[in-house]
Formats: structure tokens, sequence, C-alpha cells
């Protein structure tokens, strides 16, 4: 809660640190005045004063700075300064609302932001700014999960622009095509995958920036894919990889083609998009190396785990292999050589299944976490159980070598330890 007085020297000391010096409230500025009177009686509460101008400028500025350095608290007392004061110019109002709205939407206080947003809209209607705000608003309320008013909102960011002067039209277009995204993404986000498809698809056909047609594409792509249309998702999906090499999405949307390659049963071609997305490079310019990385286990996990349990152990082994090599973390690259080191032992790859687990055995001596160290006891469990194996094959064909007909008794098989996976 903002207290009645407010702590100008707090400002100050955080205008000082974020390099705002040049800007200090004016009663801190005033030097050689004289002492006050003595008085008998209490003095009265001094009124609000009206800022100057330079001295909201610079409010503005520091609240907005205070805002991105995260410091809300500060940040809210910078705004209320200008909202509290008496006969505070209009502007400055304006901006403080949309500034105060703006900090409580970053700072997760989403109700608040709309109430403001709200109060923007009802004092300063016809605004130059009211499609800013109607934008803004929107996401707020879809963030809250108000589906509905945010597209109601988003309606209005596009009917607002039309009343507007013609002096700004370069920036109100830019906003009606943003809301036109907006209205698509809320759709997307309700689960209406159908609406949010055909908006998405209109999006592509308008002059937008290379980076926003992609999106709509991949979008677009991406609501057939959750609508079930594997077959109408696979073919834009490959359109859009082909058209759109270097999206920031094109891992997520290699993914979902090999999602949808496997639901048809198409798992070759599943199999060649996820080694194709195995072996991309991440180091491209403009690339985020996490996304990337993060899809490619996913994707390779998941089609790999899918051939295993199908009984598919070629497929499965070559797809371990190619995910062991991503990461020499042993949170990763332990769980996925266990899995490889299955495979190879029920292909009957005794040696490569005994030198695998030997390696999860030693790497797990030094694991950080009680999950790895169980991995650890597994693999020394599979160890035994491929031992005792080969012990009993050399008993059983020692049988029939030998000529008395008595065999030894076999070993007793050993059992696994307890999970705790």
């Amino acid at each position: 809660m903002i207290p009645r007085r407010l702590p100008l020297s707090r400002l100050l000391g955080a205008a000082l640190t974020l390099g705002l010096a040049g800007w200090m409230p004016a009663p801190l500025l005033a030097t050689g005045a004289p002492a006050p009177a003595a008085h008998a009686g209490p003095r009265p509460a001094p009124a609000a004063r009206q800022p100057a101008a330079d001295e909201a400028h610079g409010l503005l500025n520091l609240g907005t700075r205070l805002t991105d350095r995260g410091d809300y608290e500060s940040a809210e007392i910078a705004f209320r300064q200008i909202l509290n004061a008496r006969g505070a110019a209009p502007d400055a109002t304006k901006s403080a609302l949309l500034g105060l709205a703006r900090l409580h939407r970053k700072q997760g206080a989403l109700t608040k932001a709309a109430a403001i947003y709200e109060k923007f809209l009802k004092e300063f209607p016809g605004d130059e700014h009211t499609p800013d705000a109607l934008l803004e608003l929107g996401r707020t309320l879809r963030a809250m999960g108000a589906h509905r008013l945010a597209l109601s909102r988003f309606y209005s960011v596009i009917n607002s622009t039309l009343k507007l002067p013609a002096a700004g039209f370069e920036h109100y277009q830019l906003l009606a095509k943003t809301a036109q995204f907006e209205i698509a993404e809320t759709h997307f986000q309700a689960g209406d995958f159908a609406e949010a498809g055909r908006f998405f698809a209109r999006l592509r056909l308008l002059d937008l920036a290379p980076a926003d047609r992609a999106r709509a594409h991949f979008k677009a792509a991406y609501s057939l894919h959750l609508q079930g249309d594997h077959e109408g998702a696979t073919t834009m999906l490959r359109a859009y990889l082909e058209q759109w090499p270097d999206d920031e999405n094109v891992p997520e949307a290699r993914h979902l083609l090999a999602t949808g390659l496997r639901t048809l049963g198409r798992t070759q071609e599943a199999m060649a998009v996820t080694l194709e997305l195995l072996r991309k490079e991440q180091a491209r310019p403009g690339a985020d190396p996490k996304r990337w990385i993060y899809w490619q286990r996913r994707t390779g996990n998941e089609l790999a785990n899918d051939f295993f349990e199908h009984g598919d152990l070629a497929n499965a082994q070559a797809l371990y292999g190619r995910l062991a090599a991503l990461s020499e973390d042993p949170a990763w690259r332990l769980p996925v050589s266990y899995q490889l080191a299955l495979c190879h032992e029920r292909l009957g790859d005794v040696a490569r299944a005994q030198l695998a687990y030997q390696g999860i055995v030693d790497a797990a001596k030094q694991a950080p976490t009680p999950e790895l160290a169980e991995l650890g006891r597994l693999a020394a469990w599979r160890l035994g159980h491929l031992a005792w194996n080969d012990a009993l094959h050399r008993q059983v064909t020692s049988i029939f070598e030998t000529t008395t007909g008595r065999a030894p008794p076999p070993p007793a098989a050993p059992r696994p330890p307890a999970s705790h996976l």
C-alpha cells in the first residue's frame, strides 16, 4: 500500500542509481530559501503542488526505468506523484495511468492493470492512445482467462483506429494488424482451433513483415494439428518448413510434423523428419539454442520410446544413439544410455550391452541425484543378469558335450533391486 506521504528521498536515491541525477523533485532543489517563520499553532497541511512539466517528465521517465528494472514499489511511487498532484497536465496524467497499468501487468497484478486501463478509456474517450490501451487491456484480460472480453477489446482496437486522425496512420495500421493477430491467438488459447486456423490463414494473405507471415503460417498448421486434421497439418507444415527454414518455430514445427506422421502410421517418414531435426545445427544466426535442444530431445525421445514399445528395436537403437550424443550432462545422457543398452541386449548384442551398462555403473558412482544412483544400481543388476545368462548358457552347452550326462546345477538367477525411479 502506498503511504499518504510519499518518500521523495527514496525516488531521489533510485534516480541517482539509474543515472537520472539531472532530475530531482523541485522541493529538494530549492537552495537559499529563507527559514520558515516561527508559528505558534499547528501548521495546515500543504496542498498537493502541481508538478512542473520538466518534473513530470522526469517522474515518468524514472517510473518507466524502475518498472523495466523490476523495482515496482518505487516505480508506483513515481507514477502516483503525478496522479496525486492537483491540476497535473492531462498528457502527464494519461502517461502516468498507462505507465501504472503496464507496471501492474509486468508485476502480475492483472486485475489492477485491467482496472486502470478501463479507467483510462473512461476518462479519456477518443484519445490518440485509445487503441494502444485497448490492445493492452485485451492482452491482460486474455491472461486472466476472460477470452470473450479480450476478443471484444481487440475488435474495439480495429474500430477505434478507423475514427482517429490520419496523422498516425502507419502506427494505427500496425495496431489493427496486431489486433487481428491477437484475435487469432485468443481463439487458439481458448481452444477454438477451427476459428483460430481461419484467422491465421487470412493473416498469411496480408502485407505483413516476413516474421509475422511465418508465424501466421506456423500457427495455421498448428491449429489443423490440434483439430486432428493430421493430413492437412502435414501438408501445411512441409510448406512452412520449405518457405521459412530460418523461422524461430522451425524446431517445434518439425516436432509436430514427426508426431503427425507417426499418428498416420508413416513411421519411416517420421523417422526421417526426426533425424533431420537431430542433425540440424543450433548455432545459426538468430537461432535459440535452448529451444532447438528442447525440441530435439522431446521429438527424438518420444519417437524412440514409441519404437521401443512396439518392438522396432533397430529404429529405437538408432535414435537413442543420436540422443545420447546430444549432451554430456549425466541427467540426460545416463537414462538415454540405459535405454540404448536395453536395445543392444534385446537385439542380442551382449558385448555392447555390457559395455553400456558398465559405463552407467561407473558414471553413477559420482551421481549427483538419488535417481541417477538408482539407475546405476539397475544397470549393475542388468550386468549381473547377463553374466548369469552367460553362465547358464555355458552349463547347458556342457550337458551336450559331456559323456556322463550329468551336469552341475545352474546358479540361481539374481533378483532385480527394488526400483525407486
